[in-house]
């Protein structure tokens, strides 16, 4: 059940506490808390949301899963194997001829080697451990603590926003220079909403575009090229914007939302400490997302002008799970 949003600490107030985490959202939405900033889809911006559904134009937000390789190695490719079933005497068996049905698995299949969400569990804050006090001894297979599962329990579903920075800065002739791991801070999304003629809502999700799979595909074969990607500046101004605006979700088309490959220091700290990852997902309860698929829906976004859309997200129902495809469908 989604916790009432009542009033609102800023992201300011957030850094002073001493009885939690400085800079985290920690009980704001109650002490055994899972949804984090979810809790800003309530039902009557929900409700709300579904008007933006005007046209019935359906835009899939997911890239195949085999989309991207380069930077994702790490995550091994997945192995695709179909089957056919034979039914004798009512017991199924496995047969390679085309018989009475066909099924399929999955071998070495990651769930965030493509367009995905990040469930709480996958980010370990490095002096503070997991969202709302959760712990790494709880992170194991089968135990439902902050897991995925837990979202495609609840269901995700509300107004989305896009940011289209690529678009914006193509049409101003400063195409985003992802080789300069270049940073959009809170002014520099505030400048493309302006020129979008998008006002921002509490519980919005927003959907940040970069033009980033593109020079993924462009530097497939050069990991320390394709590394470097654009994205949020990775400092409080950042952080402070998304939850003083009440986001419910950021999701964008670059491999981790903020910048990457370039200086990982900022006010939160040195390497990993200091990206925004740890802030958001650990400290806050923020939802994110990861290479989406958003250059379709952009073009009918400049096409008519409209920028708002409904907007619903169904992970996996995986007990546990640390992400999960995004299975995310805009709807105008």
């Amino acid at each position: 059940m989604t916790a009432a949003v009542t009033a609102l600490p800023s992201y300011a107030e957030l850094r002073e506490r001493t009885d939690a985490p400085a800079g985290s959202s920690w009980g704001v939405f109650g002490k055994d808390d899972e949804y984090g900033t979810l809790n800003f889809l309530t039902p009557d911006r929900v409700a709300a949301a579904a008007k933006y559904a005007k046209r019935g134009a359906v835009f899939g937000l997911d890239y195949p899963l085999d989309a991207f390789p380069g930077p994702l190695r790490f995550r091994d490719d997945h192995e695709h194997v179909i089957f056919s079933i034979a039914i004798n005497d009512g017991v199924p068996s496995r047969t390679h001829e085309l018989t009475t049905m066909i099924d399929d698995y999955l071998d070495h299949f990651y769930p965030q080697s493509s367009s995905h969400i990040d469930a709480y569990r996958h980010i370990v804050h490095p002096e503070h451990g997991l969202y709302n006090g959760g712990t790494v001894d709880e992170v194991v297979a089968g135990s439902p603590r902050l897991g995925i599962g837990r979202w495609a329990e609840r269901g995700i579903a509300g107004r989305g926003v896009l940011i289209d920075v690529a678009g914006y800065r193509e049409s101003i002739g400063k195409p985003v220079d992802h080789l300069a791991s270049e940073t959009f801070g809170p002014d520099a999304l505030e400048e493309v909403l302006a020129a979008q003629g998008t006002t921002i809502k509490p519980g919005d999700m927003l959907l940040l575009r970069t033009g980033c799979p593109a020079h993924l595909w462009a530097y497939a074969d050069d990991d320390e090229s394709a590394m470097k990607t654009a994205g949020l500046a990775t400092g409080v101004a950042s952080v402070s914007w998304l939850w003083d605006n009440q986001i419910s979700l950021i999701a964008s088309d670059n491999l981790g939302v903020e910048s990457t490959g370039g200086n990982d220091t900022s006010e939160f700290g040195e390497g990993r400490a200091g990206r925004l990852h740890p802030q958001l997902i650990a400290l806050l309860g923020m939802a994110v997302g990861e290479l989406w698929k958003l250059d379709e829906l952009a073009a009918d976004c400049r096409a008519d002008g409209v920028y708002e859309f409904f907007l619903t997200v169904k992970p996996l129902n995986l007990t546990g799970g640390v992400g999960s495809p995004a299975n995310a469908t805009a709807i105008k």
